[in-house]
């Protein structure tokens, strides 16, 4: 009897399970199945396959080798071809930036390696291998000395224009550029200028191998920021970059401006660094200098600075504005700008405070006999401060009228469009606002309007943001055609005799003939170009 109830109790209890089990079933709502994960975009280029990642509208893929690392016996030799791999290798992480000569350029500077030939490629979501579309070829600025491609993001451009955007690093300093004798004669240029030499091979690593990622070798724009302008001069002149681009952008580096430097005065300047450096002897300087540890080379280079590269070698035969004059150049439509108050950067960097007496004593000692001109030209009554006063001179002495000479240079052989950015509520760089100063529109104001750009020292305004994807507009539109103009923007005419430039302005964005007059060009045509880096 008893064994008869605990069976019943047992047969209820399951009853019970079950029915509780039948009616969760029916009363919970079935559970989704878990999203597919997304598809890794890859693609196979002539050293192996490569996984990017996706990110919103475009695809990215991070850390491509273009060269050998350029370290132990390859240090001071021109680029060679990387190794290829086996498998699908990661393409999803950025490589470190070039070791740096300047202690001024990253917000990670511990994030760097001699072994930084890699570069980032760009592309909309979706590109088939067959696209042939137009490809953005950037080059970073620095003074040859600093910086990395890695801080230019080229998602946002490559989205919005339907364009491949490809970012670059290079060889800096005395790594990238350094022509003493006893390194020079190992290679067949006769050249010192291997950071001239990285960006020209990342150049044929994309003709050969952009094919895979939908770009068109056959239309590819090289773009250049202030060094990365002079790099985009220096392939305008150098035969060996010939055939490898269609278009070309010059941003706030206009040709004229910081001539490089002859091969005969680069190896003498070259040899006392390397004296400095620890290598005095001729017999062994090669050898002493491939053992020095980067910091020592870097150390080495705090009182002479890297010049760039040099002319006068099978690189680089001709200075590039003079070879660019006289029409030996590999002629391509071209535009060119600067911004509107380009030296309130360096201004603000060297002499912040400077006072009234300080101005009138360095345009004295600068311009001499001049000086009395210079000064009735920019009076310190008609600026707020000496600072204000003197970011204007440098302006128009440097920037803003060689950018009118090498526009003109340009403009009388191949269609060139010239800008000039004017958002005088634009952010500097990360690091570099001086409390209390107005350093708007200053060197490197536009790089944030153009980049998914990590160095700015404040984001963009959504009104700003916009006006960038206006300009990104144009320089893909460029990029596509050899013209900037845009359904809908404002008309962008060629330069032409009048030297019409385009005045980028987020509220009132209009073409204008007054930019010579503005900068007083044509004042400055009879007077010596300061340096812009450092002022008088």
């Amino acid at each position: 009897m008893k064994k008869s109830r605990t069976t019943r109790r047992s047969a209820v209890l399951a009853l019970a399970l079950t029915a509780a089990t039948l009616c969760t079933q029916f009363l919970t709502a079935p559970t989704a199945p878990a999203a597919p994960a997304p598809v890794r975009p890859v693609v196979t280029t002539g050293h192996g396959r490569l996984a990017g990642q996706l990110h919103d509208g475009a695809e990215a893929f991070l850390g491509i080798p273009y060269a050998a690392p350029p370290v132990g016996n390859l240090r001071f030799r021109p680029p060679r071809q990387p190794a290829r791999w086996s498998g699908t290798r990661d393409a999803t992480r950025q490589a470190p930036a070039c070791t740096q000569f300047s202690p001024f350029g990253l917000r990670d500077p511990q994030d760097t390696s001699e072994d930084c030939l890699y570069l980032d490629v760009y592309r909309p979501r979706n590109t088939p291998p067959g696209a042939r579309l137009p490809v953005l070829f950037w080059m970073h600025g620095g003074a040859y000395s600093q910086g990395t491609g890695t801080q230019f993001g080229g998602r946002t451009t490559a989205d919005s224009t339907g364009s491949i955007v490809v970012s670059i690093n290079y060889r800096l300093g005395q790594l990238g550029y350094l022509a003493v004798p006893e390194l020079t004669r190992d290679n067949m240029l006769g050249s010192g200028s291997y950071g001239l030499m990285d960006q020209i091979a990342a150049l044929g690593w994309t003709r050969d191998n952009i094919r895979a990622f939908g770009g068109d070798p056959a239309d590819v724009t090289i773009w250049g920021q202030s060094a990365g302008s002079a790099s985009v001069c220096a392939m305008l002149a150098s035969p060996h970059a010939t055939g490898l681009f269609s278009h070309a952008i010059l941003q706030s580096g206009p040709c004229s401006l910081i001539p490089a430097p002859g091969a005969a005065r680069k190896a003498d300047d070259d040899r006392a660094y390397a004296a400095g450096a620890g290598c005095p002897d001729a017999a062994t300087r090669a050898a002493c200098l491939r053992a020095l540890s980067p910091a020592e080379l870097v150390a080495a280079a705090r009182t002479r600075p890297t010049q760039g590269p040099a002319f006068g070698d099978g690189l680089l035969p001709a200075q590039p504005s003079e070879a660019i004059s006289a029409g030996t150049w590999n002629k391509v439509p071209v535009v060119i700008g600067s911004t509107r108050s380009e030296s309130r950067f360096f201004v603000a960097l060297t002499q912040p405070h400077l006072t009234a007496q300080e101005y009138t004593e360095q345009v004295t000692a600068t311009y001499g006999q001049a000086a009395p001109q210079v000064l009735a030209r920019y009076p310190l009554s008609a600026y707020p401060s000496p600072y204000e006063a003197m970011s204007a001179l440098l302006t128009d002495s440097t920037f803003a009228c060689q950018t009118y000479v090498t526009a003109r240079t340009l403009s009388a052989q191949v269609p060139t469009y010239v800008y000039e950015f004017d958002d005088p509520d634009s952010p500097t760089l990360y690091g570099a606002q001086v409390p209390g100063l107005d350093m708007a529109n200053g060197h490197s104001a536009d790089l944030a309007y153009l980049h998914d750009f990590t160095m700015a020292d404040r984001p963009l305004t959504p009104a700003q943001a916009a006006f960038g994807d206006r300009m990104k507009l144009r320089w893909g539109a460029f990029a596509r055609t050899g013209n900037p103009n845009v359904p809908g923007g404002t008309r962008w005419p060629t330069a032409g005799p009048h030297h019409t430039v385009l005045v980028l302005n987020p509220r009132n964005t209009h073409p204008s003939t007054a930019f010579a007059a503005d900068h007083q060009c044509a004042f400055w045509a009879g007077l010596p170009t300061p340096d812009p880096l450092a002022g008088p």
